[in-house]
């Protein structure tokens, strides 16, 4: 297998356009083609300035998990603290994750930031949505989102073998003459549902409003969880 390493976009369009296969998300795609045989050529932004940009409000499709520090908001540098080992940190990316990952632990986070994505294809370079990011898998580019008022995320402890662990993340935004909004996401099992609301008199308004979202659908437990993020949110004790 041929691996190119293209360090501009014309080049990676070339690659995509001759049939190599990208290799986000390098360590499932790997066992896959393990099991079912290996392209003849492979593509990597690694080396694509394009893909590795990182700050406030962008962050490059090949930009390696452990770099995500505090240059981003939290609910992203959080999340992507919390994936796998320091050893899977420094070689997972943030394309892989989202577009190469079943998990997409970063997902939840780029929804609550309203994320929009650039997406690299053979004739040409595009907006895309993270719902269209998901479905399609697309060579994702860069991600760009506005930074927000506050944000926040949590985790839960996973069993070995188990489920995935409960993921919630959530952002406040500014708003436009309408008041605060808050953006909340919670992975349960494989499923990511979200939800939006402008900020309400208190956090117990808010919470309701929520609840008549696609957040509604979610167990008790789960709304264990976001009840006391979104409170503390809501207080100030979130942060950019």
């Amino acid at each position: 297998m041929l691996l190119r390493l293209p360090t501009s976009v014309p080049e990676a369009q070339e690659c995509l356009a001759e049939g190599a296969v990208p290799v986000g998300g390098a360590t499932l795609v790997w066992a896959t083609w393990q099991r079912e045989g290996f392209p003849q050529q492979a593509v990597s932004l690694r080396e694509l300035p394009e893909a590795n940009v990182i700050g406030r409000e962008t962050v490059g499709g090949a930009v390696v998990l452990q770099r995500l520090d505090e240059q981003v908001p939290d609910v992203l540098r959080l999340a992507a603290a919390t994936v796998g080992t320091g050893a899977v940190r420094r070689t997972a990316t943030v394309g892989g994750n989202l577009v190469g990952s079943t998990l997409r632990c970063l997902l939840p986070p780029a929804l609550v930031l309203e994320a929009q994505a650039t997406v690299l294809e053979p004739d040409g370079v595009r907006e895309a949505d993270l719902a269209e990011v998901v479905a399609k898998r697309p060579l994702l580019l860069d991600l760009r989102w506005r930074t927000p008022v506050a944000s926040a995320y949590r985790k839960l402890p996973g069993a070995a073998g188990g489920e995935p662990p409960l993921v919630v993340a959530s952002a406040l935004h500014a708003g436009s003459g309408t008041g605060e909004r808050l953006n909340v996401a919670v992975r349960d099992g494989y499923d990511v549902l979200s939800g939006s609301t402008l900020r309400g008199t208190d956090a117990e308004a808010t919470l309701s409003a929520l609840r008549a979202t696609a957040l509604g659908e979610l167990p008790a437990a789960a709304w264990d969880v976001v009840r006391p993020q979104v409170a503390g949110l809501l207080d100030g004790h979130g942060s950019h």
